[in-house]
């Protein structure tokens, strides 16, 4: 019988699947049902990718030879402004929507120049997303069009025309201008991020030589009293490289010390395709390579950065040989040590580019592969010949790298087969948690043996384990692998987190979802925490970008009033508190202020109470939202070069609040 029952539930009526159910959506209203779909999220970077959408269209028109001048600038309301001086959208009636072009590139999915037409040659936006999702996820915009001696002009609300395209005055030149605001419905947060969208329009700028990229913040009114300062010493920024990418790579090896003096750049066309490159090697220890492929950032790679690496590898081995930097018996160098301390950018241009994914973040075009070792090859072993005193650098380079390679895999073998011997890898000062499933389990990286006592006594056994560090672990931007693994504390780490490091990593082993910095709040804690985070940054990438760093938040003070307690994170948060204990029926009420200056001070039920505990323990949870600033920090902030640093604490002195000395 209650089999029966099911059946009939199951062909009832009313969960029929016909025709009926099947809802078509018109227009743009798939893109506002499925914004994710479009644009990669409703967040923070899916608002920035209306902007990118935008200015890449100004940036075809570059590419296509016909713009020379683009401006963005943040207009109060969160509003932003994108103009070009480019040939300007066509308005004349289209042959098949019968409406303006205008309005057909503005409503209408998949409409453009870009599909198959001779409007453009090579273009960026070639997806089919463009400004007609900009225009859906808008909750109003403006499309002014300077174009046949005239100012055309349609505004939209919602992706839909409130009116017909119309002149509205005069004009010699030709371009286009763009205003939009993101929809309320769609973005929760709709603060354009300033210096976001400056290091996006700086990379435009040195990936198209001689184009002028202006950025302006006329936010002013809107913004708080800090940022407001900040608006007012960088109201605006004007982008213009003659150098293109070989100034790109200049700036990002700024302040370091360089190997090959003058960088190698090769610009050349074949099979309808052009391959840009630049590259200089510096005295540091981790790759820094930027492919680009039509303006694009293809941050997973592709065919053309397999190309260059694989001609790169080649063409050094070839004249290493040749000039006797390797013998006989020596063997070749890897892919890996060709790449220690490189940078270089790539930037491929081709008419029909195939990306992997919506976001574009991976070129598939199997003819770019070798096009781009085809040119580069040439390319290199003309410069390799012609500059004998760089190509020596960067070949003793290349070559220590290998024999440090060779070094550190003997040191990382010593430290499996020592953990094998003592029959378990786990280092001795560890206290493990009982937790099996890395899903649910976190390791505290705690600073003292005092902290880590009380970290101990005070932790959750089933999930949270402990490793306390002894003092300050090496700075590994200024070491190589061999001797990052004769340091005890880093070993140590190492083996408790599971992952190996170097050649060896592999994040499937990873034994902690989360991994947690806790040190003290003073200048030595910060400078621990640096160190670490410069490890993590440098050698375990991937735990950062997968979200499994975190930085805990202990507190500053604990504020007490007879027998109530409570803790302040923040100096803000303790005049709050104290002002809310003296506001009561005693105003002579005596508050006392502990200020915490180490964790050694909490015991080990206060540090569970304010920084272990899940259910009320801040953290913040460490993430690369820009990796090329990120790089540059860590070189400024843990390299050798002494001034830049100085600069950088010159700078932002003014910003430390609690000095502890």
């Amino acid at each position: 019988m209650p089999k029966k029952e099911t059946k009939k539930k199951i062909t009832n009526k009313k969960s029929e699947y016909n025709a009926a159910q099947i809802q078509v959506l018109e227009g743009l209203a798939p893109v506002r049902k499925r914004p994710g779909m479009y644009i990669g999220g409703t967040g923070i970077e899916g608002l920035h990718h209306l902007v990118w959408e935008v200015v890449d269209n100004a940036i075809d028109e570059a590419m296509a030879g016909h713009c020379n001048n683009i401006e963005v600038e943040l207009l109060p309301g969160n509003k932003m402004k994108v103009s070009d001086n480019g040939r300007g959208i066509p308005v004349e009636k289209h042959p098949q929507t019968k409406k303006s072009a205008l309005e057909t590139v503005m409503t209408i999915l998949h409409a453009g120049g870009k599909f198959g037409g001779e409007g453009y040659k090579v273009s960026g936006g070639l997806h089919g997303v463009g400004v007609s999702v900009v225009n859906a996820l808008s909750v109003w915009m403006k499309a002014e069009v300077k174009r046949d001696g005239q100012i055309w002009r349609q505004e939209y609300k919602r992706g839909k025309p409130t009116g017909k395209v119309k002149s509205v005055g005069k004009t010699k030149g030709t371009g286009t201008i763009i205003c939009f605001e993101p929809d309320p419905e769609i973005f929760k947060d709709r603060q354009f991020n300033f210096e976001t969208i400056v290091g996006r329009l700086r990379q435009y700028a040195y990936l198209n030589r001689g184009v002028k990229i202006k950025i302006i913040d006329s936010r002013e009114s809107e913004a708080s009293s800090e940022s407001k300062e900040s608006n007012k010493s960088n109201k605006s920024y004007t982008f213009y490289f003659d150098g293109g990418i070989i100034s790109y790579v200049k700036h990002l090896n700024q302040g370091r010390e360089i190997k090959n003096q003058i960088p190698f750049y090769v610009s050349k066309e074949a099979e309808g395709s052009s391959v840009e490159i630049a590259l200089q090697y510096y005295d540091g220890f981790k790759e820094h390579i930027l492919a680009f492929a039509n303006n694009i950032h293809t941050i997973e790679g592709g065919t053309h950065l397999v190309g260059f690496k694989m001609a790169l590898t080649r063409n050094l081995n070839s004249f290493a040989r040749k000039r006797g930097f390797l013998k006989e018996k020596d063997e070749n160098l890897s892919g890996d040590d060709v790449m220690e301390g490189l940078v270089a950018v790539i930037s491929v241009k081709l008419k029909e580019p195939q990306f992997e994914g919506q976001t574009k973040t991976k070129l598939g075009n199997a003819e770019m592969k070798s096009i781009t070792a085809g040119i580069m090859s040439e390319a290199f072993e003309e410069y390799l010949e012609e500059n004998p005193q760089d190509a020596k650098a960067i070949l003793s380079k290349c070559i220590l790298a290998a024999q440090a390679r060779r070094a550190a895999r003997a040191a990382r073998d010593t430290i499996i087969r020592k953990g094998a011997l003592e029959g378990m890898t786990l280092p001795g000062k560890l206290a493990d948690c009982s937790e099996k499933k890395a899903d649910n389990c976190e390791l505290y990286i705690v600073e003292g043996d005092s902290a880590g006592g009380s970290a101990k006594q005070g932790r959750n056994r089933s999930f949270q384990a402990i490793l306390p560090l002894r003092g300050k672990i090496l700075n590994v931007e200024r070491a190589r692998l061999d001797r990052i693994l004769s340091s005890v504390e880093i070993k140590a780490l190492i083996i408790a987190m599971g992952t190996n490091i170097g050649e060896q990593f592999d994040l499937s082993k990873l034994r902690y979802d989360r991994i947690i910095i806790m040190t003290d709040a003073d200048v030595d804690g910060a400078h621990i925490r640096t160190l670490l985070l410069t490890l993590f940054y440098r050698y375990f990438e991937d735990l950062i970008k997968e979200g499994h760093i975190y930085i805990a938040q202990p507190p500053l003070y604990k504020i007490s009033a007879g027998k109530k307690s409570e803790y302040a994170y923040s100096d803000k948060e303790k005049d709050l508190i104290i002002g809310k204990m003296r506001s009561g029926k005693d105003r002579e009420v005596t508050v006392n202020i502990q200020r915490y200056k180490g964790l050694g001070e909490m015991n080990p039920d206060q540090l569970w109470e304010t920084t272990m505990d899940p259910e009320q323990r801040v953290m913040k949870q460490v993430t690369i939202s820009d990796a090329e600033k990120a790089d540059a920090t860590f070189n400024i902030l843990m390299g050798a070069e002494v001034a830049p640093r100085k600069k950088f604490i010159q700078t932002h002195a003014k910003r430390v609040k609690n000095l502890d000395i």
